[in-house]
C-alpha cells in the first residue's frame, strides 16, 4: 500500500507559478513511477508529467518547456514547478503513483485545485 499527500495549488494568474508537492508514505519502495495528472471540469484526467525511479520524464505536450517534475528522496516527496501558467492550466491536479510488485498498482493524491485567472 501507498498513501500520497499533496500540497500546494491554490488561485494565480496568468503567467504566474505555483508548487504542487505530493509525499509518499507506505510501501515506497515499490514505487516505480510518481507523476501528475489533472482534470478539469467536463473532461477526463490527463497526464500532465511523470518520473521514473531511473530519473526518466515525461511531459504533456502543453505543459513542456513551462513545468517541471522533481523529487527528493530524503522527503519521499515529488514536486511539480510550474510556470508560466494559463487560464487552460485550470483543473484539480493529482499526484499519481504506478507500483509493478507483486501485482501492478495506480495510486492517487486526494487532488488540489489549479485555478489560473486571465
Amino acid at each position: 500500500q501507498v498513501q500520497l499527500v499533496q500540497s500546494g495549488g491554490g488561485l494565480v494568474q496568468a503567467g504566474g507559478s505555483l508548487r504542487l508537492s505530493c509525499t509518499a508514505s507506505g510501501s515506497i519502495f515499490s514505487i516505480n513511477t510518481m507523476g501528475w495528472y489533472r482534470q478539469a471540469p467536463g473532461k477526463q484526467r490527463t497526464l500532465v508529467a511523470t518520473l521514473t525511479n531511473r530519473g526518466s520524464t515525461n511531459y504533456a505536450d502543453s505543459v513542456k518547456g513551462r513545468f517541471t517534475i522533481s523529487r527528493d528522496n530524503a522527503k519521499n516527496t515529488v514536486y511539480l514547478q510550474m510556470n508560466s501558467l494559463k487560464p487552460e492550466d485550470t483543473a484539480v491536479y493529482y499526484c499519481y503513483a504506478y507500483v509493478d510488485y507483486m501485482g501492478r498498482y495506480n495510486y492517487w493524491g486526494q487532488g488540489t485545485q489549479v485555478t489560473v485567472s486571465s
